[in-house]
Formats: C-alpha cells, structure tokens, sequence
C-alpha cells in the first residue's frame, strides 16, 4: 500500500491505494483503500497531511505483514473432542446471507417486529430458520441444537422460535409482496409471463382440520393433505404460493391466487402457463375477462372424438426433425362456464390448438406404464396379493375387478379378473402426442411449445422443496406454525433459486446446497479456523457474489469480516 497524491479539478487529492497483480493477466492493478480528500482540505485538519497519512500507511503495511507472516499452532496429541463443543462451523452459508441482506430481509424482519414488545431478535430466529432449511433442514427443535454450527448470534431459545413463528405468520402476505418488489427491483423480475401449479404435503394423523384435509394425494397416500399453489416467473424464480385446504380441487385455486396477484403486485397484462389440470372453463374464462392469456396442456385421452380425431390425422403435421413433429390450427370451442345463479353458461371461445408427437416422449409413455402393466398381469394372476390402495395404478387394466366398499379387497366374483388388452391399446395409440391450448393465437407454434416447456422449472421446485427442504412440517401441529413454516419454505426457495440463478444457472440446488455444506472448517487453536473444501461452485461464488470461500486458514475476526461484507448491500 501507497499514498497517491493525483489532480483532480485542478487540486491535489490524496488517497490510500493497494498494488497488486492480478492472478489471470499477470499485469498489475491498483484498489483505491481509502479516499482522503483534497490536501487543501486536509491542511485544515492536520499540520502536514502528507507526512501524517504516509505514517498511516507504513503502520497498515507493518499490520499486513504480521499478518500473512506463517503462524505455529502447537496442539496436544491425546486432547479429545468435547460432545457439547461445535467441533465444525458451516461458512458456505455467506452466500445465502448475502442474498438474504440483498433483498433486504433483515430491514423487514426488524420493521415487522417492532409491533411486538419480543425479547428475542426476530431477525436472528429467521436467519436460522431460513438458512438452516436449504442446508440442513429438520425440526425446528433439531434445528435450534444445530444453531452453533454457524458463526451467528444465536442468543435466542427453543421456545423463542416457536414464539417468533406465531408473530411472523400475520406478515406472511406482506413478506411475499416484499420480496417480488425486491426481486423486481434488484434482479430485474419479468411478470409477462407466469407459471402456475399446485402440490400437496401430506400428514401422518388421524384427525383432520380445516387445513389438513383428505384430498387427492400427489403421492396416492390416505392421509390428510394441504394444497400449495405456487406462482413462478420465467426464471424459476417464485412470485408467491398460497395454502388450500387438502379437499381443495387443483383448478380452483387459481382464480384466488391471481385476484390477489393483479390486486397487489403491480402486474400488468400476463400468460399464465400451466398443467391439464388448470385448464377449466372457468379458469380459462377468467384469464380472459381479466385480460391475460394462457397456455395450458389438455389432456388427449380425455378430450372428445374431434379432438382425438384430428390428432391421430395424420394431415398438417410439419416434420420438425427425426421423431418430432408440430401442427395447430385455430379452433372455436364451446366451454361451460360458472355463473352467478350456481349452474353453467355456455360460452365460445377462439382459441389455437398446438399438438406435437415426439418419439422420446412415446417411448417414455410407455416406459412408465410398463411397471403398472407388470403389476396389472401379476394382479391378474394372484388377486388376494391385492386391494385399492395396492392395486393404484393397474386397476384399470383389469377387468372383472370389484372391491369390497368398507375395506377395499378385492371381491371375488363369478367373473375372473382378465388383462385389458384393448384398454392397453386404446393408451398407447396416443402415446408421445400432446396438445397445448392457447389464447395467444399470433404467436408460432414453436414459441407456445417453448413457452409451455418453461414448466419444469414449476416442477423442479416443487421437487426442490419435498426433497431438498424437507417441507412436510412432519413435527408441527399447530395451525399458526404450519403456515409459518411453509412461509420459512417459500422464502428458503427463493433464495436458493436466486443463487442458482447468480450462478447462471450452471448448477442444480441439489448440487450448490452439496457444495455450500462442504464449505466448513473446525477451530484448532487460538481463534484460527482450518476448511477443506473447495469446488468449482465456491469459485463461482467468488466471482459473482465477490465471497472468497477458497482461504485454508482463517481466523474469527477475519471469517466475521467476511460475513459482515455480506451485509453491506
């Protein structure tokens, strides 16, 4: 380091400045440490600046030296780990404070606790919670055992976390609206065109409430259920979600998660994209009149005669390569829609039809069914081994089969259970073709599929959180903290696909959470910490989130600098 004396408007200015030379180019750089100001200005403060400040650059020299000068550590051979100890400290987790701080939580979280007189930091509870959930994600309890695993204030107790979840869950709409201005702001969120898809989590009880309610199951499992719609732009990025009670048919969740979207979110005109099981009359019906668009899938063995018809012909398709082909056409079609008296006005709608045939979908079509094929023969074969719940998903190729009402065995009857050949066949005839319903009729047929296509990014999050963030609140009970914690979900999300996102898109949650885990190190003496991982994630953290995750050594004032860096956004 060096004091510069340069000219600016005509007078002198002085500033502190690091030289170095940069590992790619070889060529050397300079970092301005310190701006001074001008040495007119700084003759009134000192009786000679330039003397003064060259002192104070010797002494910043001196302290750089010391410390990059080797240090000896000398440690016990026979000292043994101590079970209460945090024997290991996570630091990856600098990449999600980072985001945390840029989207400007820890300013909400401190606003939003201020209507309460709480004796715990709201903030740090939620920095736990949050950043515990894409790491390590289990009990809250579990959780708060875990909290010395970072270099946090976790001056916080169990029951201050279960207290900070009934007091966040009145913030929940709030917090989602503030995050999708930050988003906007920050990142730049484009909401022309939005995802749209709903799940559901189940719960091993007995009792059902008004949330948790006996539904159809995603995983084909008895228990009660909760319903989760979820809205993503075209970045994988979530927008918001809202929870449904388990009986809550799929279709019939849009409609109230838009109104509150076009009520509160500042979004103009926007293409809704969604699954088969959006596409109803009402929905559709409802896009228009709010005057959006939509692109919705539609089922092929479910459609009428014309449908099937026009698909199976031949006639129109253009060859796009080996194994794939497109057609479409402009199709008036007649939808019943809901009114005001509770029953149904017939209304027509001009509409485009995409239909694409793709010789890898087919085989996987049938790929997928096979299983249910082996199981329907094996059902045919050996019917006591089976009942409804066993036999999900082979049933429909058997005939003759009837089960008990009560229990759900299979009934024996004078009839025996035979293979379905013609169900099979009348399946796979449709095998690898599917059609795209659309109000966006100028544009091309490549572009409603590509559109249609973004969808897995709804899909992969949705895998993102059953798998990777843990969200079945398998040990809550209450209400209020079940709505808590799928909100600590939702936020978790966006964090983690924002990171992904950072990081071009390069890499999976999976992998990047895999990679964050790794970046740990245990204490050996004297306050010095030792890591032992790097990759090529943490590298690209380094170059996009300006964290330097790559040092062997480190001590706990320079790992605490490092994570307060994360926090000046």
């Amino acid at each position: 380091m060096y004091l510069q004396k340069g000219i600016s408007n005509g007078k002198v200015y002085l500033s502190i400045v690091h030289g170095y030379r940069d590992p790619v180019t070889k060529k050397v750089r300079r970092k301005t440490i310190r701006s001074l100001g001008y040495l007119e200005d700084l003759e009134k403060q000192y009786a000679d600046p330039i003397k003064h400040f060259e002192a104070v650059v010797a002494k910043m020299n001196e302290e750089e030296a010391l410390e990059n000068q080797p240090v000896t550590i000398s440690f016990d051979p026979k000292e043994t780990l101590t079970e209460s100890a945090p024997n290991r400290k996570n630091i990856g987790y600098a990449a999600l404070s980072k985001l945390y701080h840029m989207l400007n939580l820890d300013t909400f979280f401190y606003n939003n606790a201020r209507s309460f007189k709480s004796e715990f930091n709201t903030n740090n509870i939620m920095k736990l919670l949050i950043f515990s959930r894409i790491l390590e994600p289990a009990s809250k309890k579990k959780t708060y055992e875990n909290k010395d695993r970072y270099f946090e204030n976790t001056d916080f107790s169990l029951d201050d976390i279960y207290r900070c979840l009934t007091q966040i869950i009145p913030a929940k709409d709030r917090l989602q609206l503030h995050l999708h201005r930050q988003m906007k702001a920050k990142f730049g969120r484009s909401t022309e065109l939005v995802y749209y898809d709903v799940t559901n989590y189940y719960f091993e009880i007995d009792k059902q409430d008004e949330l948790r309610r006996k539904g159809v199951s995603k995983e084909h499992r008895p228990d009660p259920i909760v319903q989760m719609g979820l809205l993503m732009d075209t970045k994988g990025i979530p927008i918001m979600y809202d929870l449904f009670p388990g009986n809550t048919n799929d279709g019939s969740t849009l409609a109230p998660v838009l109104k509150k979207v076009k009520k509160n979110y500042e979004i103009g005109r926007t293409i809704v994209v969604a699954d088969k099981g959006i596409n109803t009359a009402d929905n559709i019906a409802l896009s228009i009149l709010q005057g959006n668009g939509y692109v919705f899938s539609q089922t092929v063995r479910g459609g009428n005669k014309e449908l099937k018809d026009y698909v199976l012909d031949q006639s129109g398709y253009r060859q796009i390569s080996e194994g794939y082909k497109i057609k479409s056409r402009l199709y008036p079609r007649e939808i019943a829609v809901s009114n005001i008296e509770g029953g149904r006005t017939k209304t027509r709608i001009d509409e485009k039809q995409v239909v694409f045939y793709s010789a890898d979908y087919d085989r996987k079509a049938k790929a997928d069914r096979e299983p249910a094929i082996l199981k329907a023969r094996d059902l045919v074969n050996n019917p006591s081994r089976y009942n409804k719940a066993t036999s999900y998903g082979a049933a429909k190729y058997v005939k003759n089969l009837v089960f008990d009402k009560k229990t759900g065995e299979i009934m024996t009857t004078e009839q025996k259970p035979t293979f379905n050949e013609a169900k099979l066949r009348a399946e796979e005839k449709f095998d690898g073709y599917y059609v795209i319903v659309t109000s966006e009729r100028k544009k091309t047929d490549e572009e409603i599929i590509e559109i249609y296509r973004g969808l897995w990014q709804i899909e992969e999050a949705f895998k993102v959180t059953k798998s990777d963030l843990e969200t079945r609140p398998v040990y809550l009970s209450r209400a209020d903290h079940i709505e808590a914690h799928f909100l600590i979900c939702f936020v978790a999300l966006v964090i983690a696909r924002l990171l992904a996102q950072c990081l071009d898109n390069k890499y999976s949650v999976p992998r990047i959470v895999e990679s964050l885990n790794k970046a740990s190190g245990s204490l050996l003496e004297e306050n010095w910490y030792i890591f032992d991982h790097t990759d090529e994630i943490t590298e690209a953290i380094a170059e996009k989130l300006n964290i330097d995750l790559g040092r062997k050594y480190l001590k706990l004032g320079e790992i605490k600098k490092l994570l307060a860096d994360t926090k000046k956004v």
